[in-house]
């Protein structure tokens, strides 16, 4: 079964602040499932969780967000 979160839950599970996972969502850097018909709220999944994880390490490892972006972009 599938966790889903909000992007609150995301800022408490990472430790990003959710300004900051906005801007990430704004680069691209990893993407919403679906969102809230009545609140609009985003919803994500573990998959996020997982991506956010990894931009954390290569961010501690010094790689600037564009150079995670074309890595993360090459994958896909």
């Amino acid at each position: 079964m599938k966790n889903i979160y909000l992007l609150k839950d995301l800022s408490q599970i990472t430790g990003y602040s959710t300004h900051t996972l906005k801007y990430y969502l704004r680069l691209g850097l990893f993407k919403e499932i679906g969102r809230s018909p009545s609140t609009n709220f985003r919803y994500f999944d573990d998959t996020s969780v997982d991506r956010l994880k990894e931009i954390k390490t290569l961010r501690t490892r010094g790689i600037f967000l564009k150079s995670i972006a074309r890595q993360l972009e090459s994958r896909a």
